[in-house]
């Protein structure tokens, strides 16, 4: 039973940091964004990220199951601070309107979710591998993000314009 509400706490840990992408919501600003023809549709993101908040709470669960909270101290730091990062990231891009510096963040993320596989998969290689969906879709979307970025800079003034 213990066990079970471990799980529930990862859990609601994980989609405790997926709230922040139902608080700030893409709306009318990201309509009018230049993307990449490589986007996939708006519809796609929530499915995608629901399995992959899932998948991020049971592999911390099951890290923590084989080793424990005292075993797996720093592994389980780096996992929150990915789940740190993961919830900073739509305020910074939806609602500070800040691409560029969502696109530093998301590289931060990225290094935390590889920092974090490294460090599970010795004592769980399962809870591991269930986050390399996750890095993968993260490194997707901070090419998403680095084109959006890109895409949608100022444009400088020309030398002759006064």
């Amino acid at each position: 039973m213990h066990s079970l509400l471990v799980l529930v706490a990862f859990q609601a840990a994980s989609f405790a940091a997926a709230a922040t992408g139902v608080i700030f919501r893409p709306g009318d600003w990201y309509k009018q964004l230049d993307k990449p023809g490589w986007r996939p549709p708006d519809w796609l993101f929530a499915p995608v990220w629901t399995v992959l908040y899932a998948s991020i709470g049971l592999s911390g669960w099951l890290l923590w199951l084989q080793a424990g909270i005292a075993n797996a101290a720093f592994p389980l730091t780096v996992y929150a601070v990915q789940l740190l990062l993961n919830a900073a990231w739509s305020p910074i891009f939806f609602a500070l309107h800040r691409p560029g510096l969502a696109a530093v963040e998301i590289m931060l993320l990225w290094a935390a979710i590889l920092a974090t596989i490294i460090l599970f998969y010795p004592a769980n290689s399962a809870a591991a591998l269930l986050l390399v969906p996750y890095l993968a879709w993260v490194s997707f979307a901070a090419a998403l993000n680095v084109s959006i970025w890109r895409r949608n800079r100022p444009k400088p003034l020309s030398q002759g314009a006064r």
